[in-house]
């Protein structure tokens, strides 16, 4: 129960708060004189009562000028959870604070809204779909969505005077800073990294010039980089992904960053010129998410490959490049394949995938999965997440693939393999997780169903033929943030998540451990090619070292209080190997079997997991 100061009963219009001089205090529990456990809300709180000497009888429209007085409240855990978020948030009523940020109104009144019985909860509801109509679900509690000033035309300094960035508020760099100590902690292998570089120094003498997503868990990476001894320089590979305060946060500690959310085409290539055509500056190792760094480089500044070291690449679309330039004789650097290393395969594209597709489709659409029919385009480790993860809710999964042993795959799961033709008329989603292009075509987009909803988790927006799109005859609605209703004449209508783009980074977060993983092996590869001797690696395209593989899953194994098994002297003569590893060769590649990826079985080999997941088969049938 709520204690009440010195209202009580039913003369009492706010039992559930205390009431003196017009100012109401929740005590806490009856009987508690310290007032119960302190929350950092503080916000005036003008008594509702009738009485003549509380004046809050003007709250309405008229700004109630009353000194802050401290809530003590007893709320339910999920409202705590949101009034923990740090402050202050002035609202459009003069001096009257809120020192929260929420990421939704409605979240809030819907945890509110839910304690319906506390005629408190429903006030402070009241309060803030009032006084707060700018908490909006599209835009971050730091977001500058009313400032259009394009960042390029800002003139901006850190608090060193340095202007050598280019980010869409500085101001925003406290609240990217608690961003990015919160993504610290899930990313120990990172930080173990850091810790060894107090002594060590690898990456000393190195010039990074980097184009990734800019988001919390590449904060980490890019400043843990620096930690070894490299200097650095980004831009986003992705125009819709790069959270502000975050590169605020990089920017103001002295990393020159080029990027915010929701460049331009033109921006894009602007901000990657700016980290690479840098007067006394110039890379040695290029890291690259996409390919597009690369490709700028070979276009703009072909000399600079003269002194670059190597190449690191982590997505699909990027490895293709890639392996087009080395058969056609073009790539003059090694260049290290992270995307098909084991780490990457098997945590990042699959376990990430399968939680971040949910996440993304629930922000945008707010809709129920259970019983949608929903293809999906491409059945490689991305397409088995979103798969499991969609049948795991109810929903009825069709697959397209080209590969006939993918194929087989998506069928032994369980899934049914169809070409899109046969079935864009009756799916309510599509998702596209090939790295292709011109996957979703128009015609396919002319027969959709009305309401379809169309997204990509693949790489880049040329999955979906978006620009087929851009016509006088149909109509683009922005309906929400990231969220466009295109319209046909007769009406129909899809929804289009992102502008095709990817969904997961650009309208939803991704697992920070798992991003954790891929960031320790992208950094590792780095140190590699860097350190190589003259002659190790010659102008193609290389895999990690399986060694490298295994020492990044190990650094994450204490998270979980894991421990591994040791071979015997004579366990490791029998089989071959050394006993500190590495226990699988270089061409070993991690193909989830079917039952595995489906049930989330697992093991240290392809039989092991397929054990695992029979076992869990039959506890399942003897239940």
């Amino acid at each position: 129960m709520w204690a009440c100061g010195e209202h009580q009963g039913p003369s009492c219009p706010l039992p559930a708060w205390g009431c003196g001089e017009g100012l109401h205090r929740v005590s806490g529990l009856a009987g508690d004189s310290s007032g119960g456990r302190k929350s950092p809300l503080a916000v005036p709180a003008p008594c509702l009562s009738p009485i003549p000497r509380c004046p809050a009888q003007s709250w309405g429209l008229q700004p109630y000028r009353a000194p802050m007085v401290e809530l003590v409240p007893l709320l339910p855990p999920p409202l705590l959870t949101v009034l923990d978020l740090p402050g202050p948030l002035s609202t459009n009523k003069e001096n009257i604070y809120f020192p929260l940020h929420f990421g939704t109104t409605n979240f809030v009144k819907r945890n509110l809204s839910g304690h319906s019985t506390h005629k408190s909860f429903q006030i402070l509801s009241f309060i803030l779909a009032v006084m707060c109509p700018s908490l909006s679900s599209a835009a971050s509690y730091t977001d500058s969505s009313d400032d259009e000033t394009s960042p390029r035309d800002k003139q901006q300094k850190n608090s060193k005077g340095s202007s050598d960035f280019c980010v869409k508020n500085i101001k925003q760099a406290e609240f990217g800073r608690r961003e990015i100590e919160i993504a610290e902690q899930e990313m120990p292998a990172l930080m173990a990294l850091r810790k060894r570089a107090q002594g060590e120094k690898p990456l000393a003498g190195a010039k990074i010039v980097g184009c990734t997503h800019i988001t919390a868990q590449t904060a980490v990476l890019m400043e843990t980089l620096g930690a070894l001894g490299a200097q650095c320089r980004w831009a986003a590979c992705n125009i819709y992904s790069t959270l502000n305060e975050v590169a605020a946060a990089l920017a103001e500690s002295g990393f020159p960053v080029f990027a915010w959310k929701g460049e331009s085409e033109d921006d894009f290539w602007w901000c990657i010129d700016r980290c690479v055509n840098v007067e006394g500056w110039q890379p040695n190792m290029i890291l690259d998410d996409g390919g597009d760094l690369t490709h700028w480089i070979y276009k703009k500044y072909p000399n600079m490959f003269k002194k670059i070291k190597g190449i690191v690449e982590e997505s699909v679309t990027g490895v293709h490049r890639l392996y087009q330039l080395s058969k056609a004789g073009k790539l003059c650097v090694p260049a290290m394949n992270v995307n098909d290393s084991v780490t990457k395969q098997k945590f990042d594209n699959l376990y990430c995938c399968r939680e971040s597709i949910l996440d993304g489709l629930k922000r945008t659409t707010d809709m129920m999965f259970g019983g949608k029919q929903v293809v999906v385009c491409g059945y490689g480790e991305v397409g088995k997440g979103c798969c499991a993860a969609l049948k795991a809710m109810g929903s009825i999964v069709y697959v397209t693939e080209i590969d006939p042993i993918c194929a087989l795959q998506a069928c032994m799961d369980g899934f049914r393999l169809v070409k899109l033709n046969e079935v864009i008329r009756q799916v309510d989603i599509v998702i596209t997780c090939t790295g292709n292009k011109n996957v979703v075509t128009r015609e396919h987009l002319d027969r959709m169903k009305n309401s379809c909803i169309v997204c990509n988790m693949g790489h880049s927006n040329t999955e979906i033929d978006v620009a087929s799109l851009r016509t006088p005859e149909l109509t683009w609605e922005r309906v929400r943030s990231q969220v466009d209703h295109v319209i046909w004449p007769d009406g129909k209508r899809i929804v289009l998540l992102a502008e095709g783009r990817l969904l997961n980074l650009s309208c939803s977060t991704v697992p920070t451990f798992v991003l954790s993983i891929t960031a320790t092996t992208q950094a590792l590869a780095l140190i590699e090619l860097y350190n190589a001797p003259e002659g190790r690696y010659k102008q193609d395209v290389y895999l990690l070292p399986k060694k490298m593989d295994e020492y990044v899953a190990s650094l994450h194994l204490p998270t979980f209080d894991a421990h591994l098994t040791e071979l015997t002297d004579e366990q490791a003569k029998y089989l071959g190997l050394n006993k500190n590893g590495p226990f699988k060769p270089n061409y070993y590649r991690c193909w989830l079997g079917a039952a595995c990826s489906s049930l989330g079985g697992g093991g240290g080999g392809d039989t092991a997991a397929y054990i695992c997941a029979c076992v869990r088969i039959s506890s399942k049938l003897s239940v």
